[in-house]
C-alpha cells in the first residue's frame, strides 16, 4: 500500500520503518518541509514530501502529530481526501503540553475531535504504545507474549484494514468498537501504554476503564513522569502507568 505519514517524530518515524521493512510504499512529511526530514526519511527507507503532496494518491494517511499541531494542518489537506482512503490519528491529548481543548475537556474522545478538524473519519490506532515499545517489542503473527493494541472507529472496512498494518508492525490488533468508545485507550486508562499481551487482556482493560477517573490519572501520570526527568526509561513510564490501575 501507498502510506503517507504526517509528522516525523518517535511514532511516526518508528511506523514509517515498520511498514517500509514490509513492502510498504512510504512518504514522510511534517510543518517544516521535506529537507528537515530528509535524513529521517532515508533511515526509515521512506520518502521526504511536502505536507501537500503527503496525501496525494495515499491508500493510508497516518497523522502523528501532537493534538495542538492539528487545528494548524492546510484547511484543505483532507478536503479532497477519497472517502475510501483510512486516516489513522495515533495522537494523544496532555492539557498540560497541549492548547485545552474545551470539547475533549467536556469528554469528547479524542479521535472524535479530530476527526471534526480534518473533515475525514478517523481510525484510533497507535496511540496507546510507547515509541520504545513500538520499535523493539515487534513479534510475528501467533508469537507467545505478542502485545495487543486497540483499534476503534467507526468503519468496519477501515479497521480492518489498519488492523492489518498493525499486524504489519508486530502486534496484534483487535477491534475495540466504536470511535465514540476510542475513550478508553486514552492516557489514564488501564489499555494506555501499559504492553498488554493477548486480545482477552485488552479487553478486559477496555472495559475497566473509568472515563470520570482518566484525566486525573493522566495528569498523576505525566506528573510523576516529570519527576524523573531525564532519567525516565520506557520501564519507568510502564511501571506508572501500570501502577494507577493496581
Amino acid at each position: 500500500m501507498k502510506i503517507g505519514i504526517i509528522g516525523a517524530g518517535n511514532i511516526g518515524a518508528t511506523l514509517a520503518r515498520k511498514f517500509s521493512a514490509v513492502g510498504h510504499q512510504v512518504s514522510l512529511a511534517n510543518s517544516r518541509g521535506p529537507e528537515s526530514i530528509r535524513e529521517i526519511a532515508r533511515e526509515a527507507n521512506a520518502t521526504a514530501v511536502a505536507l501537500a503532496d503527503v496525501v496525494k494518491g495515499a491508500d493510508v494517511v497516518v497523522v502523528s502529530i501532537p493534538e495542538k499541531a492539528i487545528p494548524q494542518l492546510p484547511k484543505d489537506l483532507f478536503a479532497k481526501l477519497p472517502k475510501h482512503v483510512v486516516v489513522i490519528d495515533t495522537g494523544n491529548y496532555y492539557p498540560m503540553r497541549d492548547e485545552p481543548v474545551a470539547a475533549i475537556e467536556s469528554g469528547m474522545p479524542e479521535s472524535q475531535w479530530v476527526t471534526e478538524q480534518l473533515g475525514h473519519p478517523v481510525v484510533k490506532a497507535f496511540n496507546s504504545i510507547l515509541a520504545h515499545s513500538l520499535a523493539t517489542k515487534g513479534q510475528p503473527a501467533g508469537s507467545p507474549g505478542r502485545i495487543a493494541l486497540p483499534v476503534a472507529g467507526d468503519e468496519t472496512d477501515a479497521k480492518k484494514i489498519v488492523i492489518g498494518l498493525v499486524d504489519d508492525a508486530g502486534f496484534e490488533g483487535v477491534d475495540t468498537g466504536t470511535l465514540g468508545e476510542s475513550w478508553r485507550q486514552q492516557p489514564g486508562t488501564p489499555a494506555y501504554c501499559t504492553d498488554i499481551v493477548g486480545s482477552v487482556a485488552l479487553m478486559d482493560a477496555l472495559a475497566r476503564a473509568v472515563k470520570d477517573k482518566a484525566p486525573g490519572l493522566r495528569d498523576l501520570a505525566f506528573q510523576q513522569w516529570m519527576q524523573l526527568g531525564s532519567t525516565m526509561t520506557n520501564d519507568d513510564i510502564l511501571r506508572i502507568n501500570r501502577a494507577l490501575h493496581d
